[in-house]
């Protein structure tokens, strides 16, 4: 890439010279990385050579620091030799949709909102909702997030799928205990001049009033928009913008998203290379167990990991679990 960066006619064609010095310094600070902790290692052998040679209480808490932070940093970056797709470094759509179980699933949608927005959060990745649809007592029944950061497609296409939630409910005067579902999807953001291409003709967009929970006006104006892709059926909208441009804007790159999926599905008829297969939020579904009632457990269904520590899982910590799915799942 270094050479074909140097040849004459390299910029002759702007935008496919800046894809690569892109794709080329991407390259060059992985590389940097990896080999600052390749001398640091180094550095911490030599010191524990030292050590051997002669006792040295500073030296040793030094050595102990230094080598915790690099394990610590190893696994960081061990965890990315394993997102080699072709869209694992884009940019992520997160989509969740409330399934059966009513208000409770509903109420379980926002937890699942909450508890990825402080993922999010500790990987230093921005996250904005694009569409947001409430529940009439209480709850989400749809959410599409947009997520920005270094692989954050990679991380999270771990969570596609059914997530099941069985705990006492909050909404049932009886106390009895229910089971909840929701859908999460997670698409890679594709960009305009990537190979997907949708024709403006094919295109049906529809403008109307935006509201927030309880049918409460949130703009004047019919700022929203929703985009149906005439040919496929799919449709995306945006109404959290009070431009209807940015709202517009918004909505085609879901609908890029959407379009990219449904095709790369019909082409590879491998579903599960994008978000798993689609299935209906429901009973026999799920990837993920969350059990709040009569004890406390997360299970994920494909990897078999497990943890008693619901509450941090629901603050956010599902490392564990994305790891590990990353790891059995790799080819």
């Amino acid at each position: 890439m270094e050479k074909q960066s140097s040849e004459k006619d390299f910029w002759k064609d702007a935008k496919k010279a800046g894809k690569v010095m892109k794709k080329l310094d991407d390259f060059q600070n992985e590389l940097k990385t990896w080999q600052e902790m390749e001398n640091e290692l180094e550095n911490i052998k030599t010191g524990l050579e030292m050590l051997e040679l002669e006792k040295d209480k500073a030296l040793e808490k030094e050595l102990e620091v230094r080598l915790k932070k690099f394990e610590k940093d190893f696994k960081k970056y061990e965890l990315k030799t394993f997102l080699s797709g072709k869209y694992d470094r884009a940019d992520a759509i997160l989509a969740i949709h409330s399934g059966a179980g009513g208000v409770d699933a509903q109420d379980w949608t926002e937890m699942l909102l909450r508890m990825y927005l402080k993922y999010l959060e500790s990987k230093n990745f921005q996250a904005k909702i694009i569409d947001q649809s409430f529940g009439g007592e209480a709850g989400i029944k749809n959410v599409v997030l947009d997520i920005k950061g270094d692989y954050a497609y990679g991380f999270l296409k771990s969570e596609s799928g059914v997530h099941r939630l069985v705990r006492i409910s909050p909404f049932d005067t009886e106390h009895l205990r229910h089971t909840s579902f929701a859908l999460v999807e997670v698409l890679p953001e594709i960009g305009k001049d990537e190979e997907i291409k949708i024709n403006q003709d094919d295109l049906k967009i529809d403008t109307f009033r935006s509201s927030g929970p309880g049918g409460q006006s949130v703009n004047t104006t019919d700022s929203a928009v929703r985009i149906t892709h005439l040919p496929t059926g799919i449709v995306a909208a945006c109404q959290t913008e009070r431009s209807q441009m940015q709202n517009k804007e918004n909505a085609m790159k879901l609908l890029r998203a959407k379009v990219f999926q449904r095709t790369e599905e019909e082409k590879a008829k491998e579903k599960k290379k994008i978000r798993g297969e689609y299935t209906s939020a429901e009973w026999g579904r799920q990837i993920r167990s969350y059990v709040l009632h009569p004890y406390k457990l997360v299970k994920d269904h494909r990897t078999g990991k497990e943890t008693n520590e619901v509450e941090k899982v629901l603050e956010g910590e599902i490392d564990y679990f994305i790891e590990s799915y990353l790891k059995d799942t790799k080819d």
